[in-house]
């Protein structure tokens, strides 16, 4: 009920506002701290909109379900039920020998099981290196089901050649190949400055 000056209006006749009633136990309940909290799972009808604020899930795993769509053959969910930008620091080995100096950065985002992964791999100090080179230091491990996915790569230092970076063997790094899927790349030397993408499953 919701009690409007000194009269009472059964709450089932209102549409288009939430009731609220003030310590009580109906659709809603004050926290006491200024915060109103759902004390049942109404269904709302219509649109619902935050003038300020955000919906928070309290608790893991929860999102927006889809389960009202139709979906395709193959669909394992319909929830969304994670989002998550941030940076991450590429961490790079050589096949052969060793890296003396590099810098490296990157940056990535998460929708649900989805990672879009970009990063920069700069060779300041050569050393010994040879071969291709892993790139560990992953936002998220790889899906251990699915493996060999593939993404572009480029030499922005140097010589502007092609590359491919894809998930390696163990799930937790990447590996640097030339365009020809040779595990070489043929601008091992200073200032090689490798930029690369890959989408990604966890």
């Amino acid at each position: 009920m919701l009690k409007v000056a000194n009269s009472v209006i059964s709450a089932s006749r209102i549409t288009g506002v939430l009731p609220v009633v003030n310590g009580g136990t109906g659709v809603t309940t004050s926290t006491g701290t200024g915060n109103t909290v759902l004390s049942a799972s109404p269904t709302l009808s219509g649109d619902v909109n935050l003038s300020t604020g955000n919906l928070i899930p309290s608790t893991a795993a929860k999102g927006v379900n889809f389960t009202a769509n139709t979906p395709a053959a193959g669909m394992t969910s319909q929830l969304l039920n994670w989002y998550e930008e941030g940076t991450w620091t590429p961490v790079a080995s050589p096949s052969t020998g060793s890296l003396t100096a590099y810098a490296s950065s990157g940056f990535y985002t998460r929708i649900g099981r989805t990672v879009n992964l970009q990063g920069v791999v700069t060779v300041t100090t050569l050393g010994t290196a040879g071969g291709g080179f892993n790139i560990a230091g992953l936002p998220f491990s790889v899906n251990s089901s699915i493996s060999q996915m593939v993404g572009l790569a480029r030499d922005a230092g140097v010589s502007g050649k092609l590359g491919q970076v894809y998930v390696y063997s163990n799930n937790t790094s990447l590996q640097l190949q030339d365009v020809a899927g040779l595990e070489g790349i043929a601008v091992w030397f200073a200032n090689a400055s490798w930029r690369f993408n890959l989408a990604y499953f966890i």
